[in-house]
């Protein structure tokens, strides 16, 4: 690989891996908002799809979409950006969030078997043992929020809940990926009409429960929405989907690996947490064990 190359698929890496680690604490300031989690992902990803749309409009790209095409988006906006980060939410309601996190690090497993049936993408003795590594270094590292899962009620049902999401994420990520990879059509447009779809389908389900439709007009609400909307939803999903369909799904699910340890170094600056040894230990298996399956 040239260095060109190497550099962008560094770039393409690292750029949702950083924003997404700090969304973690940035969605704080949505939760003690006061507004229904249905409504706070609502506006989220509403917003993203009219600046994803713009920016389409901005490169000279068309909105629109073959009617089977729209279909999956739909699919898509339902799976991946209602199902999955509700299911997120709601499982943080039950289960330890450390859990949660190490939940998601089976996305690499999930996004290896789904790419290997779906796009042909070769799977590595290295890349699995790598992963498994840094599933590992996860573990550890939320050990005693993991331990502490059985002194509570719900604990199956948040289990079962987190698993759900997971299994959402890797089916966008397989919904995505045949639009663009497999039938050619362009990134964008295709995650505007995806998350616009996600969104809508959000709405109704807030008017159908009786949720109703809220907002706070409060600044850290306001400036938490748009940093979620424009870098953890715009700008992180741009890079994440053009790293799979360079390195393949797969490749691209390490970022779920790898972003829980950030999030605690973003949370032991800005909240107070303070590392154990098991957690330094966890920490440098899950990035040795990154930077091997990488390479």
């Amino acid at each position: 690989m040239s260095a060109p190359a190497t550099a962008s698929s560094r770039w393409l890496f690292w750029g949702p891996t950083l924003i997404w680690a700090s969304t973690w604490h940035v969605i704080l300031f949505q939760l003690d908002s006061g507004v229904p989690v249905l409504n706070s992902v609502a506006w989220r990803f509403g917003l993203a799809a009219l600046l994803l749309a713009g920016l389409a409009r901005w490169r000279g790209e068309s909105l629109r979409l073959p009617g089977a095409a729209h279909a999956l988006a739909l699919a898509t906006g339902i799976v991946q950006y209602s199902g999955n980060y509700w299911s997120v939410y709601e499982a943080e309601r039950h289960i330890p969030s450390g859990l949660v996190a190490v939940l998601f690090c089976l996305m690499v497993f999930g996004n290896a078997l789904s790419g290997r049936v779906f796009f042909g993408q070769p799977v590595t003795r290295r890349f699995l043992a790598a992963a498994c590594g840094g599933v590992l270094g996860v573990v550890l590292i939320f050990w005693p929020e993991i331990a502490a899962t059985g002194a509570r009620p719900t604990a199956g049902y948040g289990l079962a809940i987190g698993l759900f999401a997971v299994l959402a994420a890797c089916v966008g990520n397989v919904l995505t990926l045949t639009l663009t990879r497999k039938r050619g059509l362009p990134l964008i447009p295709v995650l505007a009409w995806s998350m616009a779809y996600g969104s809508l389908f959000l709405m109704a389900l807030s008017l159908a429960t009786g949720a109703g439709l809220h907002f706070a007009w409060t600044a850290p609400y306001l400036l938490s929405l748009l940093y979620l909307a424009v870098l953890g939803s715009v700008v992180a999903f741009v890079l994440y989907f053009k790293l799979a369909q360079k390195k393949g799904p797969a490749g691209a699910a390490l970022t779920s690996v790898v972003i829980p340890v950030i999030a605690l170094a973003i949370s032991a600056a800005f909240e107070g947490w303070r590392p154990t040894l098991l957690a330094i230990a966890g920490m440098a298996i899950c990035l040795s064990s990154i930077y091997a399956a990488t390479r």
